[in-house]
């Protein structure tokens, strides 16, 4: 006789090793395979987006740290080129190329967490992680010898940068760059063809391109799935249009090709940076705007390539010193709702894997 068993349910998260931060799944389960998934977002909801419209458009800039708060160089810079379209404000040139290397620098931190945690989350110690970690923490000792912060950074002006880099920091830069190619092959002979990161990665948490397509994903994710868009190349902004670099993509769309596209990436994070180095002009780090900035009535939306995919600003201006509408396009959420279609017939621990090689970032989703 053929045997039947009742569906499971259970609740991964809301605080939970693998669901990398505030975030529930709740799984229905035959057995070991899944056959339901509920994404249950919410938890770290902190209404951003209206405290905004309440603050002058400088105040603003600090929330924006506080959503992918492991990328914080990327929101200030999406938020930044919003308000700059409204007001109509010309940016420094040099203000521009350091916005990229910053930028450039902040993908490199961002991606080494992201490949960190997502190897934990195949199974590995914590030996790749700290691996990563090493180079994160000289880019973050890079941004704390600008501006004073390592997290929650607030760098990013409207008009331009806080400050202009110290004498020490293009020597510190060029060591890092030197040393990051080797860095980036260690890696790979670690990993790359690691027989145990193949057969928990291959054929996991599969993305087709049509569906990619259609979910609105972007980032590592849309490129993982094999198609070639970068806002950088597409719609470039901050003068990328003068940078010379790849776009990685993967042919699988699993969970392996999202973490090789992100590798791939801070090779070409270190060329666009040492590119930006020796393009960087002498001027002004920051155009003159006045504190109590009031753009004319009118409305922008504004993106960039972050390092988990697009993110936009939506902004409203009645010509007030406040937003009259603040949205925030973030790809973490957007990234996320393709989950189901991509754990669906895994097992758990697959579905943790899956998870992993999203990347989100909770602050992101909830806001």
């Amino acid at each position: 006789m053929p045997l039947k068993t009742e569906p499971l349910i259970v609740n991964i998260g809301p605080q939970h090793p693998s669901t990398h931060g505030v975030f529930r799944m709740r799984v229905t389960l035959d057995g070991e395979r899944i056959t339901d998934v509920e994404m249950i977002v919410g938890y770290l909801h902190r209404s951003m987006e209206k405290l905004a419209e309440e603050r002058t458009w400088t105040q603003n800039i600090p929330f924006t740290d506080r959503m992918d708060y492991l990328a914080a160089m990327a929101g200030n810079l999406a938020y930044c080129l919003a308000a700059e379209q409204l007001a109509g404000i010309e940016v420094p040139e040099r203000a521009q190329y350091l916005r990229v290397i910053f930028a450039e620098l902040q993908r490199i931190a961002s991606h080494a967490m992201a490949n960190g945690t997502f190897l934990n989350d195949c199974g590995a110690w914590h030996t790749p992680l700290f691996y990563m970690f090493r180079e994160r923490e000289k880019i973050l000792d890079l941004f704390e010898m600008t501006c004073g912060a390592r997290l929650t950074l607030n760098y990013m002006r409207i008009g331009g940068v806080s400050f202009d880099i110290p004498d020490e920091f293009m020597p510190k830069l060029r060591e890092l760059l030197d040393e990051l190619p080797d860095r980036i092959d260690e890696y790979e002979q670690l990993l790359v063809d690691n027989e145990i990161l193949l057969m928990r990665s291959r054929d996991v948490g599969v993305l087709p391109p049509e569906l990619a397509i259609s979910a609105s994903v972007s980032g590592p994710m849309l490129r993982g799935s094999g198609i070639a868009w970068d806002i950088r190349k597409a719609d470039p902004y901050c003068l990328y249009d003068r940078f010379d670099f790849d776009i990685p993509v993967g042919h699988n769309g699993d969970c392996y090709d999202r973490f090789m596209v992100r590798m791939e990436e801070l090779r070409q994070s270190v060329r666009i940076i040492k590119q930006a180095m020796e393009q960087l002009p002498p001027g002004p780090h920051n155009a003159q705007v006045p504190l109590n900035l009031r753009p004319p009535a009118g409305e922008v939306y504004a993106r960039i390539e972050s390092p988990k995919g697009e993110l936009g600003f939506y902004l409203v201006s009645d010509g007030g010193p406040t937003p009259y509408r603040f949205h925030v396009r973030s790809p973490s959420l957007i990234n996320l709702s393709a989950l189901r279609e991509m754990v669906v017939g895994q097992t758990v621990a697959d579905a943790v894997v899956t998870l992993g090689s999203v990347d989100i970032n909770v602050g992101e989703v909830d806001r």
